[in-house]
């Protein structure tokens, strides 16, 4: 019997699939586990492994093209098997499945009201004389808008030609705004004084198809966006000890440190003292979660993914620093799978090595709160009474008002602030 392999649903919120590549073509071998095609979801371009053994009868869903989760992507068989009554039956399933469908729109606008169903069926009234009046206006702006060339001509007034002459102005490139388009004085001042040597450029434009990752993005952002009462507090944090601190370590650590996972341990610690931070609006009640999972927001060339540390309080500087780098080279090589990027409960964002100084980001569901981080930027600080440079690193606690009150996510700033300016407080060996 042949065996249907159907569109897979490789995240929780994958709703369409689309087959980057196929790997396997009609009428050839395969073996339960071989590489049948590389599908992209919502997420990450991921391959996709045959359960069956048999031959490839059967392509449902062509290369470049997308399909619905579940709806039928392949069929695998003995060779020669007639599956010709398997694909009608798909088929007819889902016609039967659209006039379903058909029928609830079709029994819903029967149910209208029955004044919106009459307004619907009143004939169009004749337009009145006051509503062709802007009509008739328009035709007459047209009219008298026109080009100023006619019949190989330029018609302009003199005046507008010995103007146009002494600022360099080509006539022929103008509008005229004169009785039947010629030419006036106006025209050659509105025209600003241009050089002569107009340049002429060409317009063009290419439309890209949007990605499973970006159409996701869109959503999900969206819905965070209109759906969570976003409120931002920005703080600056002076980063000279922290810099003192780093180089320090990477000279004993067995892997290099950066400043992201300095931060990234020093928020860790932070949400440990301020669990309230650390939670999601779920609807009906608000979880506290007495773990930390930390997301990292991941730049890629199709969006932006958020892989997650898990249980980063608990984790060293090094391990830190070695999951972030191996989660990027995966997400780079589009090699993340949903494991890695499920279960957050807090989310930063990094900036900073782009040359960013400061920014807000939108929350990523389920957090309540997300952590813009910005470079950090040398400026003059007022330190005991004295003028002096300075070290200083912008942060934006973006919060889910539902959840998180300004005093909550000031407090969580506050430590922070003192975690980072303080890095002995944060730092021991068995830290490193």
């Amino acid at each position: 019997m042949a065996e249907i392999v159907r569109m897979p649903k490789l995240s929780d919120t994958m709703t369409e699939g689309v087959v980057s590549k196929w790997l396997k073509k009609v009428g050839d071998k395969v073996k339960s586990g071989d590489i049948l095609a590389e599908i992209d979801s919502d997420k990450a371009t991921m391959e996709f492994e045959s359960f069956f053994d048999g031959t490839l009868l059967y392509i449902g869903v062509p290369d470049k093209k997308g399909a619905p989760v579940d709806s039928i992507l392949a069929i695998i068989g003995k060779e020669g098997e007639d599956i010709s009554a398997l694909i009608a039956s798909e088929k007819s399933g889902a016609k039967s499945q659209d006039s379903g469908d058909k029928k609830e729109e079709v029994k819903k606008e029967s149910q209208q009201p029955v004044a919106e169903s009459q307004q619907k069926a009143q004939p169009a009234k004749a337009t009145n004389s006051s509503s062709a009046i802007p009509a008739q206006n328009n035709q007459q702006a047209t009219a008298t808008v026109q080009h100023a060339s006619a019949n190989g001509r330029t018609k302009a007034s003199p005046l507008a030609k010995k103007l146009a002459e002494e600022k360099g102005i080509p006539v022929n490139m103008l509008r005229g705004t004169g009785d039947g388009g010629r030419i006036v004085k106006r025209d050659i001042e509105n025209y600003g004084g241009q050089a002569a040597s107009t340049f002429v450029g060409t317009e063009s434009f290419e439309d890209v198809d949007i990605s499973q990752m970006r159409k996701t993005i869109a959503k999900r952002l969206a819905e965070s966006k209109f759906t969570s009462p976003h409120f931002y507090l920005t703080m600056e944090i002076l980063m000279d000890e922290a810099m003192k601190a780093r180089e320090i370590i990477n000279t004993v650590a067995p892997v290099k440190i950066s400043f992201n996972d300095i931060v990234l341990k020093a928020v860790a610690a932070s949400l440990r003292k301020h669990p309230k931070v650390n939670s999601s609006w779920l609807g009906n009640v608000i979880r506290y979660n007495h773990h930390i999972h930390i997301g990292v927001a991941v730049a890629v060339e199709d969006g932006l993914l958020v892989p997650v540390v898990r249980f980063a309080d608990g984790k060293t500087l090094s391990q830190i620093a070695v999951e972030v780098k191996n989660y990027a080279q995966k997400a780079k090589d589009k090699k993340l799978q949903p494991a890695d990027w499920e279960g957050n409960t807090f989310t930063i964002s990094n900036l900073g090595m782009f040359g960013i100084d400061e920014f807000t980001a939108i929350i990523n569901p389920p957090d309540a709160c997300i952590l813009a981080v910005g470079g950090i930027k040398e400026t003059a600080i007022v330190k005991n009474g004295q003028i002096v440079p300075g070290h200083v690193m912008k942060v934006t606690l973006s919060c889910d008002h539902r959840v998180v009150d300004g005093a909550t996510g000031s407090a969580f700033l506050q430590t922070l602030k003192q975690m980072l300016e303080n890095p002995v407080l944060l730092l021991g060996a068995s830290s490193i």
